[in-house]
């Protein structure tokens, strides 16, 4: 059971971020600091299916993690959920475009590592 829920934390927490990258790029930077820009920042984003879906995505493993801390310990559970690291930049050099040279490569390779040795 808790691999089950490690896997449904990493791949939530891997598409919420992608999809709150993606539709923030879509919404545009806010261009004034003060209520006025903050408000006009809410009210796209509640009518942008990107971000609401990344907030549901988010919501899950959120949901998930704490039912994985009932079960399991904080020292097994959040390096375990890590393996998003991975997950994401895959996801960041595919779907986003994004630019990952070699040492986010090797960085986030390592973090994998580090998964795998928390299963013996």
């Amino acid at each position: 059971m808790k691999w089950l829920l490690v896997g449904i934390i990493a791949l939530c927490n891997t598409l919420g971020d992608v999809l709150n990258t993606a539709g923030m790029k879509r919404q545009g930077e806010v261009e004034e600091l003060g209520v006025r820009g903050w408000t006009g920042m809410i009210r796209k984003i509640i009518r942008n299916p990107l971000v609401l879906g990344g907030f549901v995505a988010l919501a899950i493993s959120f949901f998930a993690l704490l039912s994985l801390l009932s079960i399991t310990t904080v020292s097994f559970a959040v390096p375990a959920t890590a393996v998003s690291y991975l997950l994401e930049t895959l996801l960041a050099k595919y779907i986003l475009r994004e630019d990952v040279r070699w040492r986010r490569w090797a960085a986030a390779s390592l973090v994998a590592c580090g998964v795998v040795l928390l299963s013996f």
